[in-house]
């Protein structure tokens, strides 16, 4: 195991997404971030509802996580944002001491 996780989350729309991202790069918190339309289904409030948003997909280090949350929900104008943390189990040495150098 690398330390190295993706962290994604759901955001209202393109430009609260590219705020987010350039927040996390810019604060050397993921080294990059992926911007991706996703159509979601989901209960809020008792309710199914649905709604075309935008994922995003942080490629950072795990020692980073709570920062990363913290800087999601500073920015994030859901009342609860997903923030979900995956491992990366395995990836290229090269792009592992590239992500390292740039959050580290």
């Amino acid at each position: 195991m690398s330390g190295a996780i993706t962290i994604s989350c759901a955001c209202a729309g393109r430009d609260q997404a590219r705020i987010i991202a350039n927040a996390l790069v810019d604060r050397r918190l993921a080294a990059c971030v992926q911007l991706s339309a996703v159509e979601s289904v989901y209960r809020w409030e008792g309710e199914t509802q649905r709604g075309d948003e935008v994922l995003l997909t942080a490629k950072t280090l795990a020692r980073r996580f709570d920062a990363v949350a913290s800087c999601i929900r500073a920015l994030h104008s859901y009342a609860v944002p997903e923030i979900l943390a995956q491992p990366i189990v395995a990836a290229g040495l090269d792009y592992l001491a590239w992500l390292e150098e740039e959050v580290g």
